[in-house]
């Protein structure tokens, strides 16, 4: 059965001067998603998505130039607006995220509430996964964020109960069956590859 793989961006130049969106990959975060690549080349992948995040999108790009296919993008696969704050630096930063996740029925800070950026991103992989016509494994490119809300979803857990991506640059994957959306394997990172 095809597979939804989704990957959250590695690392990224992290630049205050600079809106977050527009972050791109560190020489790190690429050098991870082109070693990944290659595991994905054994793999059937006949569609990969991103966020419009410029991370995210740097990581589809190699894996749909390494691939031979083209990627597309999907707004409501990014991560939270956090529009409100703009770049907060750590540790502050960690703090308002487990605030995010432990109150996600608030707005913290004025950022969009997690139980809204949940919905959002589990109807946008419900619909890739309905309406692309593939038959191989789909691979979406996207945050940590935006994965650990998709992953209470499928784990049919409160927000901020569910499973974790491992690495804090981030370069984690789930695997995920297409029809009906279920959890199948969880958090690894690129460098564990795939469960056999």
């Amino acid at each position: 059965m095809a597979s939804l793989i989704f990957i959250t961006h590695p690392e990224v130049v992290i630049d205050p001067e600079m809106p977050i969106p527009e972050w791109p990959l560190n020489a790190v975060g690429r050098a991870r998603m082109e070693r990944f690549v290659e595991a994905l080349a054994g793999r059937n992948v006949s569609a990969v998505y991103a966020s419009t995040e410029r991370k995210a999108m740097d990581g589809a790009e190699i894996v749909a130039e390494r691939l031979g296919l083209t990627y597309r993008t999907e707004e409501d696969l990014g991560e939270n607006d956090r529009s409100s704050t703009g770049y907060i630096a750590p540790p502050e930063f960690w703090e308002v995220v487990d605030e995010f996740f432990s109150r996600p029925q608030e707005s913290i800070r004025g950022w969009e509430r997690a139980i809204d950026a949940q919905t959002r991103i589990v109807n946008a992989v419900g619909r890739i996964a309905r309406e692309d016509g593939t038959s191989g494994d789909i691979v979406i490119v996207s945050h940590g964020g935006v994965g650990c809300l998709l992953t209470a979803h499928l784990q049919n857990v409160e927000i901020g109960r569910e499973s974790r991506p491992s690495h804090p640059g981030g370069g984690c994957f789930i695997v995920i069956d297409r029809d009906p959306l279920a959890l199948k394997q969880d958090w690894r990172t690129i460098e564990e590859g795939f469960a056999t």
